[in-house]
């Protein structure tokens, strides 16, 4: 025997011996795990839901009833708030009150998810929604709620840490499924830390149980997954479950040990299996519990938190990709998430003066809230027995909800607000709102019928603007070049007659040449940007060809010639728009805008016109050398790097392939970099990465359009059958150092477009007639990542802003709105209130640490009920 092995196999007895003495603690906690519309549809699943809820509470009852010790007394774990969301709506208040109850003295748990959800690829804003009825059930009913979860894909992201954490999330766990992975699955088995604090940029941390996943494969199961590691740690309640969680203790040196879960992937479970297990094995030397989750982590806490390791690594993404499998409806969803922020800034200046706006609307947005939550259910596999159409129509409801109401709210809102503006003319007016807050200049298109023989004026400045009439979509707008417009805020616009006159545009088509006074632009029939120059830095060249001879824009053509003529729409001063159209490769339109100098940003709107199975990207290739990549994922801006290089993905546990692509991916080095901006797609693969390696030095992304990353058994097949996909870009450049908030705030500005309407003036209270600002901060970096009634309504309960600090340091900014204010609190980002905040008049003042994102209720002293 080696000496080393000698010394190993000591150690093991000595600390053996040491747990002896110290009462070891057994924490197994029953859930039902839910694969909604994979084992069973909505209706069937909805009734497993209330009878088993029914079930256990009989049983719970029982055990209280029979004198057992807490400990002993059956308890049980929803893996999802929807859980409590059906039993609400469908059985008594007083069965709802019986339910509430049990989660109050800890014998029923509920955590912030709405079930078993994959948070990779999707918008902050849309993940904190989909915990909304977790905060409505915590101020409804007054219970406290601490756990979320991520279950049975095998990666994770590095930013849900800090959104968990800004929710109320103190506790999670995970178990992975160990299949329909491309991860190796050496490493699944073999984690680095398998009880640690999950933490954020922020430093926002949630205290994680996540075990290596089993190599052996229990008596009571077929697959490791029902072990340690895995999603039904506690399916096998024998003997044999409490021999392997002393083992674990042993290995662990950890003497309160954890087995969570039990339905696996049955439709229904139910069993008296944990009470009977925790009677006969609890003894002198261990305690075996029956565990609500919550009372495992608390005790972990308080014997080892002072000790326990953090990580903060992102994990990439797995079965989060399968929502490419229909492309065109996870675009509209992250579309709809876009248009809800103006649509919620502009009814919140509305609802200030009309405490009643938008009151009709509660149904429709509770089950906006559940139906973004519930999207990126982990069972986009489709491989279950619910069949793909079945699943795949899922999942078009599920959009259809949440952009109903959104297009519901924003053109309400919008009406409204015109109808609030005070006019003092016969002069048509439109106001151009901005839901950024910071001052903008960038275009505002109006629908409009009328002559073209007009002049546009600036009502604050009394100047006539640039504008032009553009088509879109069979209609004509009015489109004008907004400048100066307020944060949070509108200005309005005067139409006048005056003798029409001939419009400079404001770039110029040479063949395939298109150029403006920034840049120049060399683009192919099939829309592929083959050349990038920025004249006004040296005439740096930006595009060079990929190893795979792909450009910018470039779906596959390279340097193909077929297709249509480029030409030229909508020119004006304002803006010019080259199109064309091609079938190589891939049958779509193209296309591409440049602006007014005043807009250094280069546009590309993509439309896909046949339906594809095959698995298609978009390169966008630089001429970077070297470079870094940042990205947006999941509350967090992070750098495509491994963290051993100085970027923030793990070392392994991690899946490399399909980066996330919120708002952008940010390519550069030194003091020049380019920001592309996305509208449309979730999943970028950057240069040559595979699952296994990080091609972390590559000059090009490569944008997922859509398809079936994992083969034809996981997602939807032939995307759905849809034959129409819309996929926008946009292209700016930075002369200087990569800076997070700025590639940012150009990302929103292209996803946030201004909103124009008519002033009407038809309300009986009115706002400024010529601009207006709800809101202003001291440090305009600070992001107002959303700013919305609160869901109570206006008159009791105020507004809500939430913000994200993206720069490296803490800031405490002054926001300044445009009424007094009666007071301030800090809320969990569910609306959830936790620490009051003084307010000086009309202003307030907040702390906001680096890369943190915080939520706060204003109340104001004086509103109105417009009657």
């Amino acid at each position: 025997m080696s000496k080393r092995l000698a010394i190993s196999i000591i150690a093991v007895v000595l600390f053996s011996l040491e747990l002896h003495a110290q009462i070891r603690r057994f924490y197994i906690a029953n859930d039902d795990h839910t694969d909604y519309v994979w084992s069973a549809s909505e209706s069937v699943y909805k009734t497993v839901m209330l009878t088993t809820l029914d079930k256990y509470l009989i049983q719970i009852d029982s055990t209280i009833a029979a004198g057992l010790p807490f400990n002993h007394q059956s308890k049980y774990n929803c893996d999802g708030s929807y859980w409590f969301w059906v039993y609400e709506k469908n059985r008594t208040a007083g069965q709802m009150k019986n339910l509430i109850s049990k989660v109050k003295s800890g014998h029923m748990t509920v955590p912030f998810n709405p079930l078993a959800v994959l948070y990779g690829g999707m918008p902050a804003e849309a993940s904190i929604r989909g915990m909304y009825y977790a905060g409505y059930l915590q101020k409804k009913y007054g219970i406290d709620l601490k756990l979320g979860i991520s279950m049975e894909s095998q990666t994770l992201p590095l930013g849900l840490s800090s959104l968990w954490s800004g929710s109320g999330v103190k506790y999670s766990w995970k178990g992975v499924c160990g299949c329909a992975s491309r991860m190796r699955k050496a490493d699944l088995q073999n984690r680095d830390n398998e009880v640690y604090y999950y933490k954020g940029l922020d430093g926002q941390k949630v205290l994680m149980k996540w075990y290596s996943l089993a190599t052996v494969v229990s008596p009571c199961g077929r697959d490791a997954n029902q072990d340690f590691g895995g999603y039904a740690e506690a399916r096998c309640l024998t003997d044999y479950l409490i021999n392997r969680m002393q083992l674990k203790s042993v290995t662990s040196k950890k003497h309160i040990i954890g087995a969570f879960g039990y339905g696996w992937d049955d439709l229904q479970t139910y069993t008296n299996g944990f009470v009977s297990l925790a009677k006969s094995f609890s003894n002198q030397d261990q305690e075996v519990i029956v565990s609500n989750q919550t009372d495992y982590f608390r005790e972990m806490e308080d014997s080892y938190g002072k000790t326990l390791p953090e990580e903060i690594v992102a994990g990439g993404n797995e079965w989060d990709l399968y929502i490419a499998s229909m492309a065109e409806v996870s675009a509209k969803v992250k579309r709809s998430v876009e248009k809800l922020r103006g649509a919620e800034a502009m009814s919140t200046i509305v609802s200030l003066s009309d405490t009643r706006f938008a009151n009709g609307l509660k149904e429709m947005r509770d089950s906006a809230w559940m139906s973004i939550g519930l999207y990126p259910e982990h069972d986009w596999t489709a491989d279950g027995p619910v069949s793909r159409n079945d699943r795949a129509a899922f999942q078009r409801r599920l959009e259809e909800n949440f952009t109903a109401y959104a297009d519901t709210l924003y053109n309400k809102s919008s009406a409204a607000l015109g109808n609030q503006i005070k006019i003092s003319t016969v002069n048509q007016r439109f106001f151009v709102f901005n839901p950024l807050n910071w001052v903008r200049n960038d275009i505002a298109d109006l629908p409009y019928k009328g002559s073209e023989a007009i002049a546009v004026h600036d009502v604050s400045t009394k100047k006539e603007v640039l504008w032009q009439f553009v088509e879109k979509e069979g209609a004509t707008f009015l489109r004008i070049l907004a400048t100066d417009i307020p944060p949070v805020g509108y200005k309005v616009f005067e139409i006048v007659k005056k003798a029409a006159a001939k419009r400079t545009g404001s770039a110029s088509l040479n063949g395939n040449l298109f150029e403006n006074r920034r840049y120049k632009i060399s683009v192919t029939r099939a829309g592929v940007v083959t050349s990038l120059i920025d004249k006004l830095n040296g005439n740096r060249q930006l595009v060079a060809p990929s190893p795979g001879g792909r450009y910018m824009n470039d779906m596959g053509s390279g340097l193909s010639e077929s297709g249509d003529p480029l030409r030229i729409e909508n020119e004006g001063p304002v803006s010019v728009t080259l199109k064309t159209r091609t079938s190589d490769s891939l049958k779509h339109s193209t296309q591409i805008t440049l602006y007014n100098e005043l807009l250094p940003r280069i546009d590309i709107h993509n439309k896909i016109e046949q339906n594809f199975s095959a698995l298609i990207t978009n390169t966008f290739s630089t001429s970077f050398i070297r470079p870094d990549s940042w990205h947006e994922e999941i509350g967090a801006v992070i750098k495509a790097k491994l963290k051993k290089d100085g970027g923030h993905y793990a070392e392994r546990n991690a899946r490399y392939d399909w980066l996330t692509l919120n708002h952008f991916a940010n390519i550069g080095s030194g003091d020049y970099n380019i920001t592309i901006a996305n509208r449309d797609c979730y999943f970028f693969n950057l240069g040559k990465s595979t699952p296994d390696s990080l091609d972390a030095d590559a000059s090009y992304i490569n944008v997922l359009v859509g398809g079936q990353t994992d083969g034809a058994n996981l997602g939807i097949k032939e995307q759905g059958k849809d034959s129409s996909f819309v996929q926008q870009f946009s292209i700016s450049v930075q002369n200087h150092a990569f800076d997070k908030v700025g590639s940012m705030k150009s990302s929103l500005e292209f996803q946030q477009p201004l909103v124009a309407g008519l002033v009407k003036g038809s309300a009986t209270v009115s706002l400024p007639e010529n601009n207006y600002s709800l809101l202003k901060s001291s440090d305009p970096d600070l992001l107002i990542w959303a700013i919305k009634p609160a869901e109570e309504g206006v008159e009791n309960n105020g507004i809500i802003v939430r913000v994200w600090n993206l720069k490296q340091s803490f800031t405490n900014a002054n926001l300044l709105f445009a009424k007094k204010l009666l007071s301030a609190t800090e809320t969990t980002h569910v609306e959830v209130d936790m620490n009051p905040i003084p307010v000086k008049g009309r202003a307030v003042s907040i702390g906001v640490g680096s890369q943190q994102m915080k939520t706060f209720r204003l109340k104001f002293a004086q509103i109105a009920s417009e009657r």
